[in-house]
């Protein structure tokens, strides 16, 4: 079950696909698209992966950071990100660490949720039935 609206987003420190230290804290003051996803280049991932890259200067209008999560190591992610021009940062969870925080651990892989975290650092929509195709513009139209 995922984490529920009105919670307080668990906190996170990790490295992103080019080695840099993210915290969520980072954000503060500003809307997070926290996605999970469960690997690097698969076709469901990367459709998902390529509706954000698609939809992003609507996102950056907004002012909202996109941060895609999965399990995959860096080398995966600078991979993937470079492969499909993705300008969006991805997050390193090896270890798993924030995907069970954030109730999303389907047994080795992260379960495809994506949260929407507001500038107090509270989920504020969980979005657990995923169309990889439309992700991006139906979380647009979520935030709205």
């Amino acid at each position: 079950m995922t984490l529920a609206v009105g919670t307080v987003a668990p906190a996170f420190t990790t490295t992103d696909d080019e080695g840099n230290t993210v915290s969520l804290s980072d954000f503060q003051g500003k809307v997070v698209v926290l996605y999970f996803y469960p690997k690097d280049d698969t076709p469901g991932c990367t459709k998902q992966a390529q509706s954000f890259r698609d939809n992003y200067a609507e996102y950056q209008g907004k002012e909202l950071v996109v941060l895609g999560v999965s399990m995959d190591d860096q080398a995966s992610h600078k991979k993937f990100k470079e492969k499909y021009g993705l300008p969006f940062t991805l997050l390193v969870d090896s270890d798993g660490s924030i995907t069970k925080a954030y109730d999303v651990d389907g047994g080795g892989y992260a379960k495809r949720v994506t949260y929407i975290i507001d500038g107090e650092g509270n989920i504020t929509h969980v979005d657990a039935n995923v169309n990889t195709s439309t992700h991006a513009q139906d979380v647009l139209a979520n935030i709205g």
